[in-house]
């Protein structure tokens, strides 16, 4: 292993401090670790933010329910009050990668990530949350801009993500059995305004598909999505799936996510 500097803040300030001195955070280190062990990665500091005590926890605040960035996937998956107001996004948590993977990876290490086959970015983008960091507040439509790629500035770290509750909601995705990423991941939320479906493990990084929802909120039923064509276009067309695989995968998952949205 090549030579770094190893630091554990233990308050946001010294956490803050630190990434925007060139620090690469370390959350869960699911891919960073990884990376490094491969070359991939070389930073010159870490800055492990697991003892950052204030960025994990989960809370509800009126109509939202907030999930601090260092919240485990397993803690997630189990927290009565995410199953009590979002119970798709438990779901999803609970078929993230396997035992450990759940154990050591957190949501803002995912979201922040943006891996273009990753479960959360799907239910951050359906669900239309904000994402929080010290200084201001990111719309999920503007976060996502391209696959491992966000809108946050260098240095800059995700504190909480915000999501709204919705009157229903699902995810399915279709695994890639070696990986358990997603071949792909549709989360599919209903809301008094409209419907949001975003499908993960498609092309360039999350995505809605606007066709969906302009379906499903006329008509919130698996034959209304059974309906829409799914186009080709911009789909990844790779060893695990072509383009038109994975086309009709996303019109199939998204009527199986309605009818398990609908109980």
């Amino acid at each position: 292993m090549y030579a770094f500097t190893f630091e554990r803040p233990t308050s946001l300030a010294d956490a803050s401090r630190l990434a925007a001195g060139g620090g690469k955070l370390l959350a869960g280190g699911q891919t960073l670790l990884a990376s490094m062990k491969l070359r991939l990665a070389n930073p010159e500091q870490l800055v492990d933010i697991t003892a950052v005590r204030e960025l994990a926890g989960i809370r509800r605040e009126g109509q939202s329910l907030v999930i601090g960035a260092m919240t485990r996937h397993a803690d997630v998956a189990v927290s009565g009050d995410v199953r009590a107001a979002i119970p798709a996004l438990a779901d999803l948590a609970a078929n993230i990668g396997d035992r450990q993977v759940r154990a050591l990876g957190t949501i803002g290490g995912s979201v922040a990530n943006n891996d273009p086959s990753a479960c959360y970015p799907s239910a951050v983008l359906a669900l239309n949350a904000t994402v929080n960091t010290p200084t201001r507040k990111i719309a999920a439509d503007d976060f996502f801009p391209a696959m491992f790629t966000t809108a946050l500035e260098e240095g800059e770290l995700i504190t909480s993500i915000a999501f709204p509750i919705p009157r229903r909601a699902a995810y399915i995705k279709f695994k890639q059995q070696a990986s358990r990423f997603a071949l792909i991941g549709i989360f599919v939320a209903q809301f008094d305004s409209g419907v949001r479906v975003a499908v993960t493990g498609g092309g360039n990084g999350v995505f809605r598909h606007k066709g969906l929802e302009e379906a499903l909120t006329r008509s919130f039923t698996p034959e209304s999505a059974a309906g829409v064509q799914v186009s080709t276009d911009n789909l990844s067309s790779d060893l695990h799936a072509s383009a038109e695989y994975r086309a009709n995968l996303i019109g199939v998952l998204t009527q199986r996510a309605v009818a398990k949205a609908l109980g």
